[in-house]
């Protein structure tokens, strides 16, 4: 039997966990003010670096005794360029509620080979911070983003720590309240909340990061784009938008346009009530449905960007196909992209509820779910 179509559609079907959504008001004619062609060591190049670094300052609430630079390689390049050049001074936490903190684990154990000590949980659950050695270095994502849960907030890690934190923040900046003092190197990339394009990553250090790398040199060798001192000393230039290597004058315009957009709606509350919003029509649908269950069990702890769900139904027997099989039917019908769940997380769906967002499009969405469950389970 034929089940009807919902005859509302999303404005906007994009909700990918990354790279995400573009802002709104996206033109490619608001990039035309691109220095394009020009040296980013020219002025223009440098004063669009240094403008980017500044109002990421402004609209996070980034101390003003913190470092911010644009590194190379997305989040990845920004986390790895931290570990590679901090870690190893003291023993490891290694902190796993999802798989890019399992690619962390990774590097440190067995590339780095650093004494380390792991802390994991399963997709949907989280690590207790509360558990952790802050005398040793600890490296953990605040927001999972293959799993669909978060940190509710920093209050296990103490303030007179002798440790390190390195906090992957790819999926939270923007979305999330961090607590900087908590923080003392934070990364994420420009595709996720803002909706940014890729390859650049920011990387924030606190003045107890700076000083474990002047005071601290590694024992293996680092790659030029790892090097963030220079005689012993940080290389301060980085910090000031002289980028280790060429960065994309194009994505920086976008970048910067996806700022200024963030300050129209409110700063970071306002991209926060966005993405509360977002999420909030998802729970709704959730609790209207006995087929469809969040991945994260706890409510304090999901995230509300990247929403991941599960199917419940006792008539399904192979959850992996049909949540492909709803995925395809969303896509096909042009409503819903990219939602599938991550492939090493749990089969189900990922929804991108960031910022970028807009809850009409969520809302318009959520029947279309209905539609595809109800179509699968009949077909």
């Amino acid at each position: 039997m034929a089940i009807e179509q919902p005859a509302t559609r999303p404005a906007n079907p994009r909700f990918s966990s990354g790279p995400c959504a573009k802002i709104p008001t996206f033109d490619l004619n608001n990039l035309s003010d691109a220095p394009l062609g020009r040296s980013h060591r020219a002025a223009v190049g440098k004063a669009k670096l240094l403008e980017a670094i500044e109002t990421t300052r402004e609209i996070l609430g980034v101390p003003a005794d913190y470092r911010i630079g644009i590194v190379p390689a997305s989040d990845t390049g920004a986390f790895e360029m931290a570990m590679w050049s901090m870690l190893g001074e003291r023993p490891v936490q290694m902190v796993a509620w999802e798989s890019f903190g399992a690619g962390w684990v990774t590097d440190v154990v067995k590339q780095l080979k650093i004494e380390a000590t792991s802390h994991t949980a399963e997709y949907g659950e989280i690590v207790d911070m509360t558990t952790l050695n802050y005398d040793n270095d600890v490296c953990f994502t605040w927001n999972g983003t293959t799993s669909g849960v978060r940190m509710a907030n920093g209050d296990a890690i103490p303030e007179g720590r002798a440790g390190l934190t390195l906090c992957d923040a790819t999926s939270a900046a923007f979305a999330m309240d961090l607590p900087w003092d908590k923080l003392d190197v934070t990364t994420f990339s420009w595709q996720k909340v803002l909706g940014g394009e890729a390859a650049h990553g920011m990387l924030i250090l606190s003045p107890r990061a700076v000083e474990r790398l002047e005071s601290y040199t590694p024992a293996w060798p680092l790659p030029k784009i790892f090097r963030m001192t220079k005689g012993g000393k940080l290389n301060e230039g980085i910090f000031r938008g002289e980028t280790i290597n060429t960065p994309s004058m194009l994505c920086v315009e976008d970048y910067l346009q996806a700022l200024t957009w963030a300050k129209s709606v409110g700063g970071l509350q306002g991209m926060i009530a966005r993405a509360d919003a977002n999420a909030q029509a998802v729970a709704d649908f959730v609790k209207a449905h006995d087929w469809i269950d969040f991945l994260a069990a706890d409510p304090a702890i999901r995230s509300n960007t990247s929403v991941c769900l599960k199917f419940t139904d006792a008539r399904i027997t192979d959850g992996a196909t049909f949540a492909k099989a709803v995925a395809k039917r969303l896509a096909d019908a042009d409503v819903a992209l990219d939602i599938g769940a991550y492939r090493d997380a749990p089969p189900g769906l990922r929804i991108w509820c960031g910022g970028t967002v807009e809850t009409s499009d969520v809302a318009a969405m959520l029947p279309w779910l209905a539609w595809a469950f109800e179509a699968e389970i009949n077909a």
